[in-house]
């Protein structure tokens, strides 16, 4: 275990015993690997979003600091649930922009180096969300290994200790969770 790794725990298990002086330090120390999910997030489904890289970092942060007597069991399940409310996050923004199509209020928002336009990618962002919700429906774990792995980056023994399920669990899932999401995105298509 890297020390960076034991760090990281210890903020959690301090944090969730309620020092909020924990939360800031962790964040300072997970703050590039939030980026890094932040960056997947949005090179994976939602590319052509306003909302940039340091944005959803900080919309990210604004949900962890509400998760007030969450308790963590480790870094691996830490970084689940900040991906996942990033997914959240690029979700509802992708609702509340395809409202605005249809006469919904415009909210103005800067763009940043790495940041564009929604209008492309909106409706293949929540054709993802729609086939993952299915997915949820049919098997709640695997729509959590397809969060961890597609959407959080993480690896498959990360995606077992965030799960508490074994890495052949893990891998077999996966493997299943891809063909669903493929068979439903195409037939989502068609």
């Amino acid at each position: 275990m890297n020390r960076d790794t034991s760090e990281i725990t210890q903020l959690l298990t301090s944090w969730s015993a309620g020092d909020e002086e924990s939360f800031d330090r962790l964040i300072e120390l997970v703050y590039d690997d939030l980026r890094h999910i932040a960056h997947r997030h949005l090179n994976v489904g939602a590319r052509d979003t306003v909302v940039d890289t340091t944005v959803l970092v900080h919309e990210a942060y604004v949900k962890l600091a509400g998760a007030d007597g969450a308790e963590w069991a480790g870094r691996a399940q830490f970084f689940a649930f900040c991906s996942k409310a990033m997914r959240r996050i690029l979700i509802d923004f992708a609702r509340r922009k395809n409202a605005e199509k249809r006469g919904g209020a415009h909210i103005r928002v800067p763009l940043r180096d790495d940041s564009a336009t929604i209008d492309s990618d909106i409706a293949e962002l929540l054709a993802i969300e729609d086939a993952l919700q299915r997915l949820e429906g049919r098997n709640a774990r695997m729509a959590r290994i397809v969060e961890c792995r597609f959407f959080g980056g993480m690896s498959v023994a990360d995606t077992a200790e965030a799960l508490g399920t074994s890495v052949r669990t893990v891998e077999r899932e996966w493997t299943r969770a891809r063909a669903y999401l493929r068979q439903a995105l195409r037939d989502g298509l068609d």
